[in-house]
């Protein structure tokens, strides 16, 4: 039997009787045999408690200060529930996350682990004592210092990252996340009342769906797990079921020194293989984005990329990307598509069909760029600086994909390798050895909706290397982060110059000022309007399966269409597929794409094989 990480949140510690019943929990597996290490967090709502009495003090606690006070909560829970052990008969010893060794990164509130300790643990459990840490925190050396020690909190999610980091340290079996629900849903069930159970999901799906809302694990847990190899399990404290597996894929060599990557990107991936195809000023109207990718799917055709621009007046642009060898094929649908688009009493132009081969795709990935402002605008500042050229932009939550010429594809991976300081990469997804083939996965694990961003739309923007990249240093320079980006595929002329439009999603809290930000820029960097627009929603699916199946992006475009609701922006990685539509079909859209891909068991639309 091996070493077992478990981890109990609040409200699976948040009284005496539930501390009792994790003790017996605990027990029964140290009695199978198992070595145990148990993470806590602080009873209940304790925490809240505390930041409300420390707002009561201050109207603004130093974070120092506010570090040393919240670490107080979990330090009560390891301890009362090392008696409840004790009681029970089970040897068990209490730590705080200094006596266990865990050392962070100098920054309060938010610390990133960097190393963990492992002497002290190694000794308790060769003395066959259950180990109970204190979650959410560590300590760091103000100036390198040997003397000045202090206490560090992790931050959101602090305590399943410290549960995470410790089972990569101790190199255990797996790490059991103890929580209130039955583990990972294929969606919100607030929002979804059949949302399914999920048997088993990967990582790579998880940082994706933590990332949208699914607040079962924080990103940053996950990221730890995948690149450690670490299996997680999410469970219900209150029940025996088995709860979802989550499944980490071979691990890369990588030392445990700066175990938590402080960097926000750990991966610079690339693909030399695509070509684009473009639909310039097709009609903005519910079902297109449905009929082109349709079409493509009965040919058999699989998409990577997919962007749909934001509108200008009746019409948008969508484009795409393919396999080199497909590209005439493609381009041969979209030029049948094309004469139907244009013959449509809403279209007030010509629908156009544009191609390009020789592309490349060059993408970041994190989950540390996760709420953390300017890592797009870095990428794009330091690809402009180099002189590569950038065509397309599609984002997701942990992920930023370019296209650029091919031959600006070494350039740019050295220079993105550089900039992020990252020195190994993960195989692409599809490379991985324990990714099963598609055949064996879902298409789609699960859906999920945002109902909190708004969009930015920045109009007539000089088509110049390096705007972009200034237009999101501004706003990272404000702390807002951005969410999807897209730029428009067609230059247009405006004032004499050729201009392009580019649109994001920002958190609806963060809409105002990041319109008067740029806004006041507007004259300095020569582009238009800045508009917003608050009323959006965000549904997305997410699914390893998709990769290389046609069909997924044309049946959920097509179910939307069903249901009359109109795609204003899409935006793809190769794992997910995101569309914003109205606020007020939010929900209804979720509902819509969860009952298309049968993640409730009930299938209505058919993919096309």
């Amino acid at each position: 039997m091996g070493l077992i990480v478990q981890k109990y949140g609040g409200t699976s510690v948040g009284s005496v009787e539930r501390i009792q019943a994790v003790a017996e929990r605990i027990q029964a597996t140290a009695q199978a045999g198992h070595a145990v290490i148990v993470v806590v967090s602080a009873m209940g709502k304790s925490t809240d408690s505390l930041v409300q009495l420390a707002h009561e003090i201050s109207s603004n606690p130093s974070h120092r200060e506010m570090d040393m006070l919240l670490s107080t909560g979990e330090q009560v829970t390891i301890a009362l529930l090392s008696m409840a052990l004790h009681e029970r008969g089970q040897a068990a010893v209490s730590l705080t996350g200094a006596q266990v060794g865990i050392v962070t990164e100098a920054k309060h509130t938010r610390a990133r682990i960097l190393e963990i300790k492992t002497k002290r643990l190694e000794r308790h459990l060769e003395e066959g004592k259950v180990i109970v840490v204190a979650g959410f925190q560590g300590t760091s050396r103000r100036n390198n210092s040997s003397d000045d020690v202090e206490i560090t909190t992790l931050g959101r999610g602090g305590s399943d990252t410290s549960a995470v980091a410790l089972a990569a340290a101790m190199q255990a079996e797996c790490c059991e996340i103890y929580t209130d629900v039955p583990g990972i849903l294929t969606s919100d069930p607030r929002l979804v009342s059949d949302a399914q159970l999920m048997a088993e999901i990967t990582c790579d799906e998880m940082l994706e769906l933590a990332s949208l809302g699914a607040s079962v694990l924080h990103p940053r847990a996950v990221e730890i797990a995948r690149n450690y190899g670490i299996t997680l399990v999410v469970r219900s404290s209150w029940t025996d079921q088995p709860g979802t597996r989550v499944t980490a894929p071979d691990p890369q060599p990588r030392a445990l020194a700066g175990l938590e990557i402080a960097n926000p990107v750990d991966a610079v991936e690339f693909d030399t293989d695509q070509a684009k195809v473009a639909l310039l000023r097709v009609p903005d109207r519910p079902g297109v984005a449905a009929q082109i990718f349709g079409e493509l799917a009965d040919q058999a055709l699989n998409v990577d990329l997919i962007i749909q621009s934001i509108h200008e007046g009746n019409s948008n642009d969508i484009a795409f990307t393919v396999r080199s060898s497909t590209l005439r094929q493609a381009e041969s649908v979209a030029e049948h598509i094309a004469p139907a688009l244009r013959s449509h009493p809403t279209a007030t132009h010509e629908a156009e069909v544009q191609t390009a081969s020789n592309v490349a795709k060059i993408s970041i990935a994190g989950a540390g760029m996760i709420g953390r402002p300017g890592v797009a605008a870095g990428m794009f500042s330091a690809l402009a600086a180099a002189g590569v050229n950038i065509q397309m932009i599609s984002t997701s939550e942990v992920k930023v994909s370019c296209t650029v010429v091919a031959e600006d594809c070494d350039r740019a991976i050295a220079t993105l390798c550089a900039y992020f300081e990252v020195t190994s990469s993960p195989a692409r997804l599809d490379q991985r050895r324990t990714l099963p083939s598609p055949a064996d996965l879902p298409s789609v694990r699960g859906a999920a909706l945002d109902l909190k961003q708004a969009q930015l739309a920045i109009r007539y923007v000089p088509d110049k290397p390096g705007l972009a990249a200034r237009i999101f240093q501004i706003l990272a320079e404000r702390g807002i982060s951005v969410d999807m980006i897209i730029q428009s595929q067609r230059s247009r002329p405006h004032h004499g110059q050729m201009t392009r439009d580019i649109a994001c999603t920002v958190s609806q809290d963060h809409a105002d000022l990041a319109r008067e930000v740029l806004q006041a820029a507007a004259a300095e960097l020569g582009y238009g309007e800045v508009s917003v627009n608050g009323a959006i929603a965000k549904v997305s699916v997410v699914g390893v399966g998709m990769i290389h199946r046609p069909g997924i992006a044309a049946a959920m475009f097509k179910s939307l269409a069903k249901a009359g609701i109109n795609i204003q922006m899409i935006a793809t990685s190769e794992i997910k597929i995101s569309c914003v539509v109205e606020q007020e079909q939010g929900v209804q859209a979720l509902r819509v794409v969860h009952s298309a891909f049968d993640l409730a068991g009930v299938k209505t639309v058919e993919i096309p094989a």
